[in-house]
């Protein structure tokens, strides 16, 4: 008899997941391996920053009061007292139309409250001149108005990118609290698929879902444990699972999840006691896209079909994986842009399309990356985003303003044509 599977929501989908994700423990890095984990404490500024007023540029320091007055026909002369550079500090303090040379980022001398820029001031031998008044603080970065000792500067839940680094850098955290990185398994199901390095039997297709999981799972530094493949048998297909969920803290399989004689993904749930969450998503593609819990651990049960898998993973398990780390901003970058075709097709559910998106500095637009079934492969290797087009709609026009989910952040802004 067929299942009957009533669908959900993506929200609510999503929800549920995101409520079974279990933190994974804490841990203390060393901070040159910190990079792609998520912060399980605040940074807090431990000192003023800068810790002292020092000059941005290299030039001279002066008194400001000296240069009242200055202007093209009234040009104002300082003689040089002193010279330091970055690291260095000036023994002297100044008196009336004295400067010190001064180099960027060294500690702005006794007396001097603003700084003449080389290219504002006309040098000659021990002396310079200038032609414009400076006003109290001009050219000084004043202690402090970065960031302030006992500040908080970036909340525990973030992920630590470079910018993140130098900041802990910064503030001498040599070490840092994150979360662990859970272990993450897969297993791809189905007795039509061979390895990639073989060649193709009539019936039979190359396995390109499990290194497409391996690689979005290493977009978000996760490393992934593959167990294989397996035909369809369901015993063998339980063994592997529950041999796979006793090691890992998730387990992604791929191909069974539908109605059909040879999906045992419904019997191998059954048989571990596990909790379904859903078995069926009002979305296109990646409708029978199933979520379970057994033994406190998320199995994600996605689709054979390459663009459903992957639409899949990006909306649900990347998430829920996010989550599981401690990240408080685990979803996908959510925003608008010009749609460049007309897209007639109606949507009775909510439909994510394989896209290209771009912004040429005043404009972002989004163009279906192709082929869109969710068997195809090519629009997965074009796009950059997936176009959101809510259930129950049709009939969009080029022009139209649309829904955008922008993908593969990680890998940089060069892919958004910034």
């Amino acid at each position: 008899m067929v299942e009957i599977r009533k669908p959900i929501q993506v929200k609510d989908a999503v929800a549920k997941v995101i409520e079974q994700a279990a933190l994974m423990p804490i841990k203390e890095i060393e901070l040159a391996k910190s990079y792609g984990y998520i912060l399980a404490e605040p940074i807090i500024a431990k000192h003023d920053v800068p810790s002292f007023s020092n000059s941005p540029y290299d030039g001279f320091a002066i008194r400001s009061q000296d240069s009242i007055g200055a202007s093209g026909t009234n040009r104002i002369t300082f003689q040089v007292i002193d010279h330091i550079g970055a690291g260095q500090v000036s023994g002297k303090k100044l008196e009336a139309l004295e400067a010190v040379r001064i180099m960027t980022g060294a500690l702005v001398p006794e007396g001097a409250d603003a700084v003449v820029m080389l290219e504002q001031a006309g040098e000659s031998e021990n002396s310079f001149s200038i032609r414009k008044p400076f006003s109290p603080l001009e050219n000084i970065s004043l202690q402090g108005e970065d960031a302030k000792l006992g500040e908080v500067l970036i909340p525990s839940g973030t992920i630590i990118h470079p910018g993140t680094i130098a900041l802990l850098a910064t503030f001498g955290y040599a070490k840092v609290k994150v979360r662990t990185k859970p272990k993450v398994g897969i297993i791809c199901t189905g007795t039509e698929l061979v390895q990639v390095h073989e060649d193709l039997q009539p019936g039979k297709i190359r396995n390109s879902n499990g290194p497409m999981i391996e690689a979005q799972l290493e977009r978000i530094g996760i490393e992934a444990y593959s167990y294989g493949m397996l035909s369809d048998d369901l015993d063998s297909c339980y063994e592997l699972v529950k041999t796979a969920l006793d090691e890992m803290d998730c387990l992604i399989t791929t191909g069974g999840v539908s109605v059909g004689d040879f999906d045992f993904l419904p019997d191998i749930y059954a048989r571990l006691d596990a909790e379904v969450l859903f078995n069926k998503v009002a979305m296109r593609p990646g409708s029978v896209t199933t979520a379970a819990v057994a033994n406190g651990k998320i199995l994600f049960g996605l689709s054979g079909n390459p663009s459903a898998c992957y639409t899949g993973f990006e909306l649900f398990t990347k998430p829920a994986i996010q989550t599981m780390m401690g990240n408080k901003q685990p979803y996908l970058p959510y925003t608008k842009a010009i749609l460049l075709e007309e897209i007639t097709k109606p949507n009775p559910f909510s439909r994510f399309i394989r896209s290209i998106y771009a912004f040429n500095g005043t404009e972002a637009t989004v163009v279906s990356a192709g082929f869109n079934k969710s068997n195809a492969v090519t629009s997965i290797a074009k796009g950059n985003a997936f176009i959101v087009l809510p259930g129950g709609t049709r009939n969009f026009s080029k022009g139209d303003l649309v829904d955008v989910l922008l993908l593969g952040i990680e890998e940089g802004v060069s892919s958004w044509n910034l």
